[in-house]
């Protein structure tokens, strides 16, 4: 097994190190041998997001660079959830906990090898926890955290003066820094990464193994994802950026890249691809030259949906994108990536057996406004049903016309353009 002795000089370039503890001794510890580092995730839903997104892909970056990841699933942790500005959390039974910790290991395990030299392992913090009375806990752990510090954490002090905070959020440092030092007592990990708003649980961690087992770790910390105006990513039309296929469609996941912010493209293909530096430089004087190409955000989406879903269902998505602006075949698309295609641009449904003339169809979808006005679209040439030009403005469209047994696509013009499924 090689070490890449770029590793940590990419991590900055890519700008995924907002904080740290010493760098050189970081970088001393990652030249010296295989570094055993854990990241966290704490299943608080029943999938991972795109803030979860850099976290894996860093631990990806990290196992590629021949060090050894742990990956933690917080089954013990998950049943508290980090306390938030917005308020006390609802909290989950344990059987809805523990469905989801599977569920989130089944999303990371495609990410690292658990093979070789350097296999990933992962963990669940209630293996630890569960058999743990109060007593020991206070005593081992509770001990080590001074309460004046733990006040003066920027969660805190918020929640206290929105109106408070329980004792039970108030308390998860400890138990997110005890992961730590079991992690480093158990398996010798000596290296935790988190977002930047993990810092305080982070560096709690590292000083409770300083406190307890008089020896020095390490940590840093990526930055939060945020749009041009400084406000979280994270949220679609439809809901989170959840990399769940059954929770948002891969086509929305790979519309989201596809549309970001011009100012954030290079930023997002240093984060989340694993394109080289030199790529990317070019991706990005591409697009500062011709931003109306839009090449970089292309690349972004291409790249990412492939991590996430698969080059097969990116295919399947550029293809259903290029169809649905009249560059491609209907017919050879699946019913299921036309569906999720057609929901994000908007769709009408029609009956079986009551089908509409394409004039009224028209009008339904709102491509429109009135009938004369589809007429007119008929008549000079702009009506498209599944990219084929619509010459009868009384043409009634029969199941020749479905795309898997249930879809049709109207379009009007070159961009406009709208589902029907048949019912």
């Amino acid at each position: 097994m090689s070490l890449d002795p770029t590793l940590l000089d990419d991590l900055e370039w890519r700008g995924l190190l907002a904080h740290s503890t010493d760098l050189d001794a970081l970088r001393e510890a990652l030249a010296s041998g295989s570094v055993r580092f854990y990241v966290g995730f704490d299943p608080t839903a029943p999938s991972l997001h795109l803030g979860n997104l850099v976290q894996i892909l860093t631990a990806k970056r990290l196992q590629d660079a021949g060090h050894t990841p742990y990956a933690l699933v917080g089954g013990a942790t998950g049943m508290i959830g980090d306390p938030r500005d917005s308020g006390e959390r609802t909290l989950n039974d344990a059987d809805t906990v523990s469905e989801w910790v599977d569920r989130v290991r089944r999303q990371i395990e495609p990410f690292l090898s658990f093979e070789g030299a350097n296999a990933a392992t992962m963990v669940n913090n209630l293996d630890w926890t569960q058999g743990l009375s109060t007593i020991d806990f206070l005593r081992d752990i509770g001990k080590h955290f001074p309460v004046n510090r733990m006040l003066a954490r920027e969660t805190v002090k918020r929640r206290l003066e929105a109106g408070g905070i329980s004792y039970t959020e108030f308390s998860y440092v400890l138990l997110q820094s005890m992961d730590f030092l079991s992690l480093y007592r158990e398996h010798g990990v000596t290296l935790q990464f988190g977002g930047s708003d993990q810092w305080g649980n982070i560096t709690g961690g590292a000083e409770l193994i300083r406190r307890a087992a008089g020896a020095s770790v390490h940590a840093f910390a990526t930055p939060l994802i945020t749009k041009s105006d400084g406000t979280k990513y994270g949220k679609t039309e439809g809901g989170a950026l959840w990399l769940d296929p059954a929770m948002l469609s891969p086509y929305a996941f790979y519309q989201f890249w596809l549309n970001v912010e011009d100012e954030k493209v290079g930023e997002l293909l240093r984060i989340f691809t694993f394109l080289p530096r030199a790529e990317i430089e070019e991706l990005e004087a591409t697009h500062a030259e011709k931003p109306f190409l839009r090449a970089g955000q292309k690349a972004l989406a291409e790249h990412v949906t492939t991590l996430v879903h698969g080059a097969e269902e990116t295919a399947r998505i550029q293809a259903a994108s290029a169809a649905l602006f009249g560059g491609g075949d209907m017919s050879s698309l699946s019913a299921d990536t036309l569906g999720a295609a057609l929901g994000e641009a908007g769709a009408v449904s029609v009956e079986r057996g009551a089908m509409p003339t394409i004039t009224d169809l028209l009008v339904e979808a709102g491509l429109a406004k009135s009938k004369g006005e589809a007429r007119r679209t008929v008549g000079e040439g702009g009506a498209y049903l599944n990219n084929e030009r619509v010459e009868d403005p009384e043409l009634v469209p029969g199941a020749e016309h479905l795309i898997g047994g249930r879809w049709m696509v109207l379009r009007k013009g070159k961009k406009s353009f709208k589902g029907v499924e048949v019912r």
